[in-house]
């Protein structure tokens, strides 16, 4: 297991939630254009350009391409969380087979509960700065 491995994890983590929040806004933008109905404009035509005609109509091209974007996204989501549910199991079962206690947690509370360096020297406690435990870290990792 690398460094990069554990990052990937939390970035894939990261990925999902900014992906969400973009399927919400898609949704809510679907829901708007439903909830709309009809669009209705004025041009001006005929005559030299002179005559005005209201137009009215429903924007399914528009509602098309917001619904085949959702449905990409949603797409998208299942594959990225079947990809981090499978960084995951490997992430543990490296956490797992080490045999140092402290590092176990270190790691497990750095990547898996996505705490910053102060937060896991404070919960592994014993004096520890955030410099120590990062350090410690780095020279597991070597």
């Amino acid at each position: 297991m690398t460094r990069e491995k554990l990052e990937q994890y939390v970035d894939l983590k990261k990925e999902i939630e900014e992906l969400k929040a973009r399927i919400k806004k898609t949704e809510s933008e679907i829901e708007r254009i439903e909830e709309e109905g009809t669009v209705k404009d004025k041009v001006m035509g005929g005559l030299g350009g002179l005559q005005s005609f209201k137009i009215e109509g429903y924007p399914t091209q528009q509602l098309s391409r917001k619904r085949t974007l959702l449905y990409s996204r949603k797409a998208t989501l299942a594959s990225l969380e079947m990809e981090v549910s499978e960084t995951l199991n490997q992430v543990e079962e490296f956490i797992a087979s080490i045999e140092d206690s402290r590092m176990r947690r270190i790691i497990n509370l750095r990547y898996i509960e996505n705490l910053p360096w102060n937060k896991v020297a404070d919960k592994i406690g014993g004096g520890n700065t955030e410099d120590s435990i990062r350090m410690a870290f780095n020279r597991f990792m070597k």
